[in-house]
Formats: structure tokens, C-alpha cells, sequence
């Protein structure tokens, strides 16, 4: 799995999950917040399945 997702797209995802997820955690938002768990553990993976399909690379 090689890594196909950026330095930048990579700390976007990061930041934006983690806030997403964490603003739901803390009841700032509903449960829907914990759909940016998706775009945080793939910053921290650096691999996007999605961009996969579309044969995007960084």
C-alpha cells in the first residue's frame, strides 16, 4: 500500500478529523462528527482508497 495522499492533504485530514471527531465526542456536534475518523485515519495512513480509484497520486 504505497502512500498516495500529500504532506499537505495529509495535515488537512488530520487536523479536520481530529476536530470533527472530537467536537462529537465532547457533544459539540451529533454523532454524525465521528465520520471524520475516515479522513484522520487516512492522513495518518497516507493512503486514500478512494484516490485509488481515480489512479491520483501525490
Amino acid at each position: 500500500m504505497a502512500n498516495n495522499v500529500g504532506m499537505t492533504d495529509r495535515i488537512l485530514r488530520v487536523m479536520v478529523g481530529a476536530t470533527l471527531a472530537g467536537a462529537a465526542a465532547f457533544g459539540y456536534i451529533g454523532p454524525w462528527g465521528f465520520i471524520g475518523l475516515v479522513p484522520f485515519l487516512t492522513g495518518l495512513a497516507g493512503h486514500c482508497p478512494i484516490y485509488t480509484l481515480f489512479s491520483r497520486r501525490a
